[in-house]
């Protein structure tokens, strides 16, 4: 369709656009897309094109698009009182609302929330709390991360160094001294395929006790995880294995961040994925789901154990030398409120967690016998494809085959689906809103079958 005005002249000149390649999309050989309405699970464009968005955007729109109640909320918010800070006590009806209703919802251990902006903020002052925990407790060498390789966690320095995935290190002099990679729970991707699920555990505590030797517990002050790997190939845990690592990491004092930005608030099936695989995080990790992206909102989860020592922290050294400007900001804080609210209102956790398991179970049923399908797998609601070149020997694709792409491009072209090709291999991933009903679920599958199809045979 054609258009009286400049705007995709203005896109390519003026707009950097995050993870996107840069130089192909200023010659025009990645497409331009306005996004200008939405409503439910669907997505519209200025061309008058409707999509079913099965990643609910980047996996957060959680409650579906065009809510009143929450675009009501952020208005009458903005009328009242736009901005205040949120430093030396201050606070706003909403951001005191919102924190009283997180904590309501977080697991019993936990005791405060930090509100910021974004996931990869949220982590930022999560390595900051710890690192002023230990110095409090007098052990200033305890300052070490252990993360996963294939784990997201933002893209800032701190978190882009957290993040398990060489597109977000690659040219930026990441990660970071104090960061450490092992291995990420990835049954499928498994180096030995003779191993048993349980073995494979073994092996994951086995290569986590021996970084924790050759380091020294003494100097190790976290280990971060999501409770489902997201970004890195949307692969839920082996059995057993959160409740293996949490043994090892209680036995050498190293403190657990549970990055729930994908799964809290509902993404499981459960309100946070730390309870669905039995976790005991000491913070915990939020904001997609927090106020389903209709405004930016994230937050630091504390536990008592990490709390009274930051009160002792102040105490001894005065005020808390953290914060940011737009901490626990009320128009963010009031879409919290609505947003929560709603998600009770509608049973959307439980929708997400009956509804996901059908599209999960649907999916399988669809493609697990597809002879280039290595592995379908996902947990409530989301889901993943991965593709295999030989499914016997499980060979993969050559990455310059954009085999993923090309499906997940496919999808959107036969049937207005939208899927994530994930980055980390040839994998279709899903992450649709809660609000996702069994009939939207069989056009998903429908259109993966025909796109993997098309492209695969």
């Amino acid at each position: 369709m054609l258009h009286n005005d400049k705007l995709e002249q203005w896109d390519r000149e003026n707009f950097f656009h995050p993870s996107t390649h840069l130089a192909e999309f200023a010659r025009g050989n990645i497409p331009h897309r306005v996004i200008t309405g939405a409503s439910g699970c669907h997505i519209e464009d200025r061309d008058g094109n409707k999509m079913l968005d099965a990643f609910a955007g980047l996996y957060c729109v959680n409650v579906g698009y065009g809510r009143p109640e929450i675009a009501e909320a952020i208005a009458t918010q903005a009328k009242e009182l736009a901005y205040y800070h949120s430093y030396v006590g201050h606070g706003t009806e909403a951001s005191i609302t919102l924190a009283k209703m997180v904590m309501d919802r977080a697991p019993d251990h936990m005791s405060k929330v930090y509100f910021g902006l974004s996931g990869s903020d949220a982590n930022e002052t999560n390595i900051k709390l710890i690192w002023y925990y230990n110095n409090i407790l007098g052990r200033p060498e305890k300052k070490k991360i252990i993360s996963r390789w294939r784990g997201y966690h933002g893209s800032g320095l701190m978190t882009g160094s957290l993040t398990g995935l060489d597109l977000f290190h690659k040219k930026f002099d990441l990660p970071l001294a104090q960061v450490m990679h092992t291995q990420a729970p990835d049954f499928f991707r498994r180096a030995d395929l003779g191993q048993s699920e349980s073995e494979f555990v073994a092996d994951c505590v086995a290569k986590l006790e021996e970084m924790i030797h050759r380091e020294g517990a003494d100097t190790i002050a976290a280990f971060i995880g999501e409770p489902l790997l997201g970004t890195g190939g949307i692969v839920p845990p082996p059995k057993g294995y959160w409740p293996a690592i949490q043994a090892v990491l209680d036995k050498h004092d190293i403190l657990l961040i549970a990055d729930e930005v994908v799964t809290g608030f509902g993404r499981l099936g459960t309100m946070f994925g730390s309870d669905h695989y039995g976790m005991r995080p000491d913070l915990i990790t939020i904001a997609k789901g927090l106020t389903s992206a209709y405004a930016p909102l994230s937050g630091s989860i504390v536990s008592d154990k990490m709390w009274t020592v930051l009160e002792q922290g102040t105490d001894e050294n005065g005020p808390i030398g953290h914060g940011w400007t737009y901490s626990a900001h009320p128009i963010g804080a009031a879409a919290g409120v609505a947003n929560l609210a709603l998600i009770d209102t509608l049973g959307l956790v439980e929708n997400a967690g009956s509804v996901g398991a059908y599209l999960n179970a649907q999916m399988r049923a669809a493609l697990a016998d597809h002879p280039h399908v290595g592995d379908v797998r996902g947990e409530g609601m989301i889901c993943a494809v991965e593709l295999v070149a030989d499914k016997d020997s499980r060979t993969f694709f050559d990455a310059s085959d954009k085999v993923g792409p090309q499906i997940v491009a496919k999808m959107l072209e036969q049937s207005s689906v939208i899927a994530r090709a994930m980055p980390q291999g040839d994998i279709l991933g899903f992450a649709p809103p809660f609000c996702l009903t069994r009939a939207e679920v069989d056009q998903v599958v429908a259109a993966t079958q025909r796109a993997v199809t098309t492209v695969l045979g």
